[in-house]
């Protein structure tokens, strides 16, 4: 009864939990939306601690898809699936049941690549699925391009607060140096910015960004803390709430991370403490745009990345009014989103 309610509540029209044991898989996939075309989004692979939290995360994840396809301008719904596993535990069994999972959802879903899986795992379950993109021989690897759009959500970020979007000298907090904050880092450097970044546990691309651009590692527990001018959280969401928001020491908060901040109450405070923020489902849609790319057919990358730099100017826009009006940019953004979603655009 209580997914029920929350599905509802949420707007979803079909969860599916998935158990097969012999493949060795634990998963849900969540359907939000199907108003713009089939639902699109990543296969997120994470060692969750229950059920429950698994069922949370798909739910929060597969709406923010729905705002972030529509925002972006895609003809395509939202969806995510979560994979219930540490990433040591992977297998092509695995994967390939997934898919078969997938394809029980009659090509209303279509998965890709997401936090811990990639371009290998993308082709064992195009084995068993046509609905899936983000192919290494068509699109490929999403990252780099949710770090350009997050790059030029930045620019834009520091464009609307600073009057500026020259990042030279400008002081960033990265909170999660994976895939996209590595790129993103390297983007950020090669404008002059002074970069702090942090890990959890992989130190290497700390110290590489150390090396080659003078980037300062600051340890896991103190970057949300870190005085700079904009902080750029691009590991697990939720990074906003009542325990964080008093020990934020920047002018903005821009990243690749979704679902950054935790509840309505907690954007709110945020904009009561005077911190822009740049909404994660519109700065980070640049992934699911190259993926949608694949999925639509006929894939093109300029077109792609036109689509990818124009973040900068949906994030300018939404921070702008966010200014003149004191509503939260969170609010405006999905709102935003709703109106793309049912053609109120």
């Amino acid at each position: 009864m209580k997914l029920i309610e929350t599905m509802v509540d949420r707007g979803h029209e079909k969860v599916l939990f998935v158990n097969n044991e012999k493949a060795g898989l634990r998963a849900i996939i969540a359907v939000h939306n199907t108003v713009r075309g089939p639902a699109i989004g990543g296969c997120r692979l994470y060692p969750y601690a229950s059920s429950d939290d698994a069922l949370f995360d798909v739910l929060r994840l597969s709406r923010g898809m729905s705002h972030k396809n529509a925002a972006a301008g895609l003809d395509f719904g939202g969806g995510k699936g979560v994979i219930i596993a540490d990433p040591s535990q992977k297998t092509e069994a695995m994967f390939e049941a997934f898919a078969e999972a997938v394809n029980a959802l009659g090509g209303c879903y279509i998965t890709a690549e997401d936090v811990n899986t990639d371009c290998d795992d993308a082709l064992i379950m195009a084995r068993k699925t046509k609905y899936i993109c983000g192919l290494p021989h068509i699109s490929g690897d999403p990252s780099p391009y949710t770090s350009i759009g997050t790059w030029q959500g930045i620019k834009a970020t520091a464009k609307v607060v600073f009057g500026t979007d020259n990042l030279n000298g400008m002081k960033i907090a990265v909170q999660g140096i994976g895939k996209v904050g590595f790129d993103l880092c390297h983007h950020l450097a090669k404008e002059g910015a002074k970069l702090y970044v942090s890990n959890r546990t992989n130190m290497a691309p700390l110290e590489e960004l150390r090396d080659k651009f003078g980037a300062e590692i600051v340890p896991a527990d103190k970057i949300l803390s870190q005085e700079c001018d904009i902080l750029a959280p691009c590991a697990m969401g939720a990074i906003v709430n009542p325990d964080t928001i008093p020990n934020f020491n920047c002018k903005a908060i821009a990243g690749a991370a979704n679902n950054v901040i935790l509840d309505l109450a907690s954007g709110e405070a945020l904009k009561a403490r005077g911190i822009a923020y740049a909404p994660d489902f519109i700065i980070n849609a640049g992934g699911v745009i190259n993926a949608a790319g694949e999925a639509a057919g006929n894939y093109n990358e300029e077109e792609v990345l036109k689509k990818v730099y124009n973040i900068y100017n949906t994030v300018e826009n939404i921070l702008t009014e966010s200014k003149s009006t004191g509503v939260p940019e969170g609010v405006i953004a999905e709102q935003f989103a709703e109106d793309c979603i049912w053609g109120r655009r």
